[in-house]
């Protein structure tokens, strides 16, 4: 099968390019697939794809940018030169840009491939309707709000045109199910990027790390957790380092340099500016645990299936799609209200202070982590393609 990927992808900073760096990197390992056509908004020779391990060949187009207005034209163009045999979209509605119609005009694209009798998979990491639109970024006016609701129920239905449209999280079947009446969805597990052998669960000598990892500044804030700490701090004595890891939400440039000016006084903070893939499991390993300073969510979280893959402990706001990850896949952590800086001391101080706790954590997100390997997603979107060829 010659498959097209059309995805941001490393060293893009557009949203889940890690995401499809690990899909690539286990698609092109399986049987089934003899040639992986990258469609993306990098170039050749910056992509990725220099994996060690044997695999097939990878194309790399670049034919689309993040916010522009020809997007679905320049990936129809390469579409039509390519000559998939599939193609998967690695989708939120963002994805194209952050200006609303450059964002929705990439969304048309899956129904232009069905059009073309290609079969087609779109991966949808969140859904309109489970998307807090003043937290994400999108608008804090309510009339506003109502119209993009309306627009992300019309783009959901040329999404849902798609032969299958695959959902991490079950609640998301059954809510697009029952709106729109689909029998074109499916949850396959958002998956595990890395599995490493299990670790030791020993932290090196120096400050336990306190860290977090993501794009910040919409429904992820920093403030919250660098107070807590602070906190910690003069309760227990303990020597603590903060570690923010990532970058700016693209909607919020400029939000992490104003945290550093307001918070220059604290010490022990560290920023670590975006994160390479080779420098991931470092950032992993030398944490001591993985908060989520979250006042909402918009999907399935790949940082929480990082953390479980290097056995750590986290500690998550008590809310949405985080607590329902928790209950599906087995994951463990000590939450917290997202609105109480003293919640989430409490939660960090209790893993702090209680090294047996924090292992048992660390343990139980290991073995989450461990059920769902993305060689297994992988063959589950290959056993889709499978059936909707036998359709077509």
């Amino acid at each position: 099968m010659k498959l097209a990927i059309v995805t941001a992808y490393p060293p893009s900073k557009v949203t889940l390019n890690e995401y499809a760096y690990h899909l690539v990197k286990h698609f092109r390992q399986h049987a089934e697939i003899s040639e992986l056509i990258l469609l993306t908004d990098v170039s050749p020779q910056d992509a990725y794809i220099s994996f060690t391990e044997k695999g097939c060949r990878i194309v790399v187009k670049q034919c689309w940018k993040f916010n522009s207005y020809n997007n679905i034209f320049s990936v129809m163009k390469v579409i039509n030169q390519t000559k998939p045999d599939a193609i998967l979209f690695n989708l939120q509605f963002m994805k194209f840009g952050d200006k609303k119609i450059a964002a929705a005009l990439g969304l048309l694209l899956p129904k232009r491939c069905v059009s073309k009798n290609i079969p087609t998979i779109v991966l949808l990491h969140n859904i309109m309707e489970q998307v807090d639109l003043e937290n994400s970024g999108f608008t804090k006016n309510k009339i506003l709000q109502k119209i993009y609701t309306g627009i992300g129920t019309m783009l959901t239905r040329f999404i849902l045109s798609a032969d299958m449209v695959a959902v991490t999280i079950d609640k998301y079947v059954h809510i697009l199910k029952e709106k729109y009446t689909a029998t074109n969805i499916v949850q396959i597990p958002h998956g595990t990027f890395e599995i490493p052998e299990e670790p030791i669960y020993t932290l090196p000598e120096g400050p336990l790390q306190v860290m977090t990892f993501g794009k910040f500044g919409t429904y992820k804030k920093v403030e919250i957790m660098i107070e807590a700490v602070e906190k910690v701090r003069s309760r227990t004595n303990t020597n603590l380092e903060i570690v923010i890891a990532g970058t700016d939400n693209p909607n919020v440039i400029g939000y992490l340099q104003s945290m550093k000016e307001k918070y220059a006084n604290v010490p022990q903070l560290t920023f670590t500016g975006y994160v390479e893939e080779v420098d991931v499991p470092r950032i992993f390993t030398e944490s001591a645990m993985v908060v989520f300073p979250y006042t909402s969510t918009t999907g399935s979280s790949g940082v929480l299936h990082q953390a479980g893959s290097y056995g750590k402990a986290v500690v998550m706001p008590d809310l949405g799609d985080l607590s329902l990850l928790v209950e599906e896949e087995g994951y463990k952590g000590e939450f917290f209200d997202p609105e109480s800086v003293d919640s989430l001391a409490n939660a960090i101080e209790k893993i702090v202070l209680d090294p047996g706790y924090r292992i048992a954590l660390g343990k139980a997100n290991y073995k989450a982590a461990t059920a769902l390997p993305m060689p297994k997603i992988t063959d589950m979107y290959i056993q889709q393609f499978k059936a909707i060829q036998n359709r077509k």
